[in-house]
């Protein structure tokens, strides 16, 4: 075969985007190659605790940080009584939104 590897090692210090060009030349032949990688943080498992009297709201703003290179619009799906916020959040390339999650508890729970 004529395949030739070429290994690479890639070892980011913090997440972004990553974008790489490799030229290889030869006496007959001339060939780049490029290379883009997204690097997202270690998965975050987080617990929020709320704590209000009954009827009366407390919102928590949870920061979404887009480290992409496009602006993303996410949805979002929310389960259990009392709970309550936006269904679209956008956020744009580099920026970092609120989504604001609303508990209101209609009875002590």
């Amino acid at each position: 075969s004529d395949a030739v590897e070429l290994p690479i090692k890639f070892t980011p210090q913090r997440p972004g985007f990553y974008h790489c060009q490799i030229l290889l030349k030869s006496s007959s032949d001339v060939r780049l190659y490029e290379i883009e990688c997204v690097v997202n943080t270690d998965y975050v498992e987080a617990e929020l605790e709320f704590q209000t009297p009954a009827y009366q709201a407390v919102v928590q703003d949870i920061p979404i940080s887009n480290l992409s290179r496009q602006d993303w619009e996410l949805q979002a799906v929310l389960k259990g009584q009392g709970f309550y916020g936006p269904s679209l959040l956008n956020v744009r390339l580099s920026e970092t939104a609120l989504y604001p999650l609303m508990f209101k508890p209609i009875a002590k729970c």
